[in-house]
């Protein structure tokens, strides 16, 4: 699940002696206000990915509804919303390396709540399309100014564990998701159609999104009392093309590092959105069921690895200058087993036993991966960076990654009930995939570690 959604700051550059003359010595928050920042931003995560996942329940009674395909709502899961979440990143990234973090957090989970209500009163395919649009734009402010207020509430040893904690919201709202979604859905079903004022008759899937959205402004209340930290190591913004010049010098290891990371994010994404439906459709689970067992295993196994893999890559990094990128390669490997035979199974039980240990090693990546990203960074560059690297990762992951295996399904297989083919062999080809960018990649990483310490050298 990449969202991976979703990410990730670290590794923070030392203060230069330019920066001390200027600005004098700048300490960092208490370590209890600082891990209270991340508790409230766990949460905001937790909402946005609770509104991200929640389609993977409603996909039986859309495609009635709509009169839509696999392919079609695929769509809805993941192109929708990725293509507006990725290209806002890229500006909003920027605004993150000279703008007020608290405000941008903010805005960005009002909008996101009130699109996803907004959801709730689509009349049409188009209509909903564009109202996850929004979603996407709202949400595209939140990781990457959490990424780099969390480097100034924590010193550059502690980054990891702090940005794999929040990176636990993706899973907390993804199981919740699921776990309190699937009982939401039940009770929406029982309760059936309604006609609200002005709206008109609500399906009891649109009914979900106003239930699921509208606590969300709630949470950016919440969110505004959150004090800006003082930025450590920071000069002046450096220009657009000085930024896009630092990641050209190290592309290789920016290309082998984002697609490793993407392509395990396409996997999770894709999994994620269709497990739900595999179940239902395979086994004859309801949604009641798999909502319950899936989501408690998202929410407790992902959460499990996310912070195992930012623990593994802080305590790989102190061993090796690449130790980061190794923690990634390996991930791809522990996870393709696992997620090859849940699938397959004719078990249910034993599928869903199987999914533990596939989404465990599976979310290394999310703990992991954008550590190692900002590691080679200078901090004036870390937001431009982590917007470029999210753009990457999710408009690959996000936006293809639910659509991945909805094609094979539709297009290739062309059975619905063939869905368990797909379910194994798509993530099977991305996994390997990951797994070799990563290993390509760490003879690079090295070299762009020690680049990155040679350039903060001659900036100070």
């Amino acid at each position: 699940m990449a969202e991976t959604e979703i990410a990730a700051e670290t590794a923070m550059a030392e203060e230069t002696a330019k920066a001390h003359a200027k600005a004098g010595h700048i300490e960092y928050p208490s370590q209890l206000y600082a891990w209270y920042a991340v508790a409230v931003l766990v949460i905001a995560y937790t909402f946005s990915f609770i509104d991200r996942q929640i389609l993977s329940l409603l996909v039986g009674p859309m495609k009635r509804d709509l009169e839509i395909s696999d392919f079609q709502m695929s769509l809805l899961q993941g192109f929708a919303f990725a293509i507006f979440y990725t290209l806002m990143g890229l500006p909003i990234g920027r605004m993150v390396d000279s703008h007020n973090r608290v405000r941008i957090i903010t805005i960005g989970i009002a909008v996101w709540s009130l699109m996803t209500a907004l959801c709730g009163i689509s009349k049409s395919y188009l209509q909903l399309f564009i109202y996850r649009m929004g979603v996407g734009v709202g949400e595209a402010a939140l990781s990457p100014a959490a990424y780099s207020m969390l480097s100034d509430y924590f010193k550059p040893e502690r980054i990891g564990v702090a940005i794999g904690v929040y990176g636990t919201g993706v899973y907390i709202g993804a199981g919740l998701a699921l776990v309190i979604g699937a009982e939401v859905v039940e009770a929406a079903r029982a309760a059936g159609s309604t006609t609200l004022p002005v709206i008109g008759t609500v399906y009891p899937w649109q009914m979900v999104f106003f239930i699921v959205g509208l606590p969300g402004l709630l949470v950016a209340l919440w969110a505004w009392t959150l004090r800006e930290p003082p930025r450590h190591g920071a000069t002046e913004t450096p220009p657009l093309r000085q930024v896009l010049a630092y990641m050209k010098a190290n592309r290789f290891t920016l290309v082998c590092h984002n697609m490793c990371y993407a392509l395990s994010a396409m996997m999770g994404y894709g999994v994620a959105a269709w497990i739900p439906e595999f179940m239902i459709r395979t086994h004859g689970w309801s949604a009641g069921q798999i909502g319950s067992a899936y989501g408690w295993i998202i929410a407790i196994f992902g959460t499990a690895g996310v912070i195992a893999g930012g623990w593994l890559g802080d305590f790989a990094a102190k061993r090796a200058r690449n130790g980061r990128m190794l923690v990634l390669a390996l991930t791809g490997i522990l996870t393709l087993p696992f997620a090859l035979a849940a699938p397959l199974v004719d078990n249910p039980m034993l599928a869903v036993y199987l999914l533990i240990p596939a989404t465990f090693f599976a979310t290394f990546t999310t703990g992991g991966g954008p550590s190692a990203m900002q590691e080679l960074m200078p901090n004036k560059m870390r937001g431009m960076a982590s917007a470029i690297m999210l753009f990457v990762v999710n408009i690959i992951g996000l936006g293809l990654g639910p659509s991945a295996i909805a094609f094979m399904t539709d297009f290739i297989l062309q059975d619905e009930s063939q869905l368990r083919y797909s379910i194994a062999i798509v993530p099977a080809v991305l996994l390997a995939g990951s797994s070799l960018f990563g290993f390509i990649g760490l003879r690079a990483y090295r070299r762009s570690r020690d680049f990155r310490d040679q350039y903060e050298a001659a900036e100070a």
